[in-house]
């Protein structure tokens, strides 16, 4: 019996007859060969049907199929080191086909089309080839991620969604009918993950959070996916030495795994191969001093003005930009102003002026994809923060009894998982890397 198999196993079956399930992704052909671009959801593959071996009247279905016409293939699978595919080498010499639907006039065609229409059939973009290299890695760096916390000991635990309050007290929510009460959707579910350590010392949530920003920057999605780990008994430096072999993990498992589809996309690999802890670590102080630097040596009048900063301002993605441009690897750039951060963040001791809070800056551009901080251990402290910054103290009672029974020092942090998508995969515009993006704009498909 000739087995079915997935692409991506295709060289185990080398000289064996097999069958494909899948789709025509494209196809040339020329005198009596005919070459099929054929795509499974697990990878891509070359067919070639030779019009002496198929016969006058497959070749000529053949030659009349449209892109994404549904297809049952069988035949030899053979090496071929210019064959194109992920993986790459491999071909089947067909022998028989069957066609389950013909299709024709499909929309995306491998021509170039306008991003507005790309995103308006968002639902059939996904089936090229990039868009679905991105996917493939956004799922294998999902996977790391939950691996990593996994083995260090860290429990999953689910946060709510539905939240009373906004927990850093910002107005940009998305606010929802609560059974008559209002309520929001949660942008983070830290608050809830500092109760469940006093539980389980070592904790996690990973799922959709959202924020109301009308931004429209390539690094804004109103709906993203953040893991956020929550650690009992850990201090700033301790969170830093963490973070930085976290990310080290997610990139060189996502090297080790997904080389076909970062090559697929032309990802220049040589950057995340040097990915390696530890990470260059500088003071917000250092950081204004860097951009001051960097702003008086350019001869950009554009740049200049982008870079205008002072301190107790928090930084835009220019200035992300300039300073990570110093480094080769993700840099930590820490004790920020207590005014541009959220009100739960620890006073650095003697300057009540900045807080324990620390980001970790991609390379290349791709600026913070860590945003963390360890956290008030003190219900007096917590509580003026609270009041100070004018928020509702009913609505946090709870978190603080957090620090009345048991108080420990303790840190987390939030991952966004498009942007570190967008950075391991070296594209330019975060919509790429949720399979149906939420900007401020687009809500469909």
């Amino acid at each position: 019996m000739i087995p079915i198999i997935r692409i991506e196993n295709i060289a185990q079956h080398i000289g064996q007859h097999v069958t494909i399930q899948g789709w025509l992704y494209n196809s040339t052909h020329k005198g009596k060969l005919i070459f099929l671009r054929l795509r499974d959801g697990s990878g891509m593959t070359q067919g070639v049907a030779f019009r002496p071996e198929v016969g006058d009247d497959l070749f000529e279905t053949l030659k009349q199929l449209g892109q994404e016409s549904s297809l049952i293939v069988t035949g030899l699978v053979r090496e071929n080191e210019r064959a194109p595919g992920v993986p790459k080498g491999y071909e089947i010499g067909i022998e028989q086909v069957t066609v389950l639907q013909e299709t024709h006039d499909y929309p995306i065609t491998p021509k170039e089309h306008g991003v507005e229409f790309l995103m308006d059939n968002r639902h059939l973009w996904l089936r090229s080839s990039q868009q679905w290299a991105i996917m493939r890695i956004r799922t294998t760096i999902k996977r790391a991620i939950i691996d990593f916390l996994d083995n260090e000991g860290f429990l999953n635990i689910d946060t709510p969604i539905i939240t009373p309050s906004a927990a850093e007290g910002t107005s940009t929510l998305f606010e929802v009918d609560y059974f008559e009460e209002q309520a929001y959707l949660a942008q983070t579910g830290q608050l809830y993950n500092e109760a469940n350590i006093g539980a389980f010392g070592r904790v996690y949530c990973f799922g959709p959070t959202f924020r109301a920003e009308k931004s429209k920057t390539r690094r804004h999605l109103a709906e993203f996916w953040m893991v956020e780990p929550e650690i009992a008994f850990c201090d700033l430096d301790d969170l830093m030495a963490f973070e930085e072999r976290f990310v080290e993990y997610i990139v060189q498992t996502t090297l080790a795994k997904r080389a076909p589809e970062l090559e697929l996309l032309e990802r220049d690999t040589t950057a995340l191969a040097n990915i390696r802890a530890p990470f260059p670590r500088i003071s917000y102080d250092e950081a204004i001093e860097r951009i001051h630097a960097i702003r008086a040596a350019t001869d950009d009048p554009e740049l200049k003005e982008l870079l205008q900063i002072e301190w107790g301002d928090d930084f835009g993605s220019p200035h992300e930009t300039e300073l990570t441009k110093q480094f080769d690897r993700p840099v930590f750039v820490y004790g920020y102003p207590t005014q541009v951060k959220a009100f739960y963040m620890e006073p650095w001791p003697g300057r009540p002026e900045v807080c324990k809070s620390v980001d970790l800056l991609a390379p290349e551009g791709y600026g913070e994809i860590i945003g963390g901080s360890e956290r008030m251990s003190s219900p007096e402290l917590l509580v003026a923060a609270i009041e100070r910054h004018e928020l509702p103290l009913e609505h946090y009672r709870w978190y603080v009894d957090l620090r009345k029974y048991g108080s420990v020092p303790h840190s987390g942090f939030g991952l966004g998982l498009e942007r570190t998508v967008a950075w391991i995969c070296g594209i330019e515009h975060i919509r790429q890397t949720s399979p149906f993006p939420r900007t401020l704009n687009r809500m469909n498909p």
